[in-house]
């Protein structure tokens, strides 16, 4: 499994935030950020879904939906989404389907151990489905200004 600049991302539904479940098949017409994060209420991970609540409005202007994923439950989620104020949904990849698809479980090292965990990584699929851009091992500053200008001329370029 995994996800080719170019192709169709394979079509999913995933549990997110306010109750609802988000299927890739069901936003075409719009282009799609998919960002994961390795822990909802962490240091970095705050930093970037603030950065990304922050620039929603041109997010939207560009016609594109933003969609937060990580491993932590819903309640998590919806904590994590209610105490930044984030304005977009979150989604619980507690089965790790969704990381299993764009390929972001990789082994790290915290402390001198090696775990499995979710490296930083982003995605843009376009209108159509297709992945459009992708971003991995992420650096959350000016991550988000980046992502930003791919989807603003993916935008203008349809």
């Amino acid at each position: 499994m995994g996800v080719t600049l170019g192709q169709p991302v394979d079509d999913f539904t995933a549990q997110a935030t306010g109750n609802k479940a988000v299927t890739l098949s069901e936003l075409r017409g719009q282009q799609v950020v998919v960002y994961f994060y390795p822990k909802a209420s962490t240091p970095g991970c705050t930093t970037e879904g603030g950065d990304f609540r922050d620039r929603k409005p041109q997010f939207d202007a560009a016609n594109t939906v933003i969609l937060g994923v990580s491993r932590d439950g819903i309640r998590a989620q919806e904590n994590f989404k209610a105490k930044q104020g984030f304005n977009f949904e979150l989604v619980s990849d507690k089965d790790e389907s969704l990381c299993q698809l764009f390929d972001v479980i990789k082994l790290k090292k915290l402390y001198g151990k090696e775990h499995l965990g979710i490296e930083r990584s982003t995605f843009l699929i376009d209108r159509e489905g297709n992945l459009a851009s992708e971003w991995r091992g992420v650096k959350v500053p000016g991550h988000v200004d980046e992502v930003l200008a791919a989807a603003q001329a993916l935008h203008a370029a349809t």
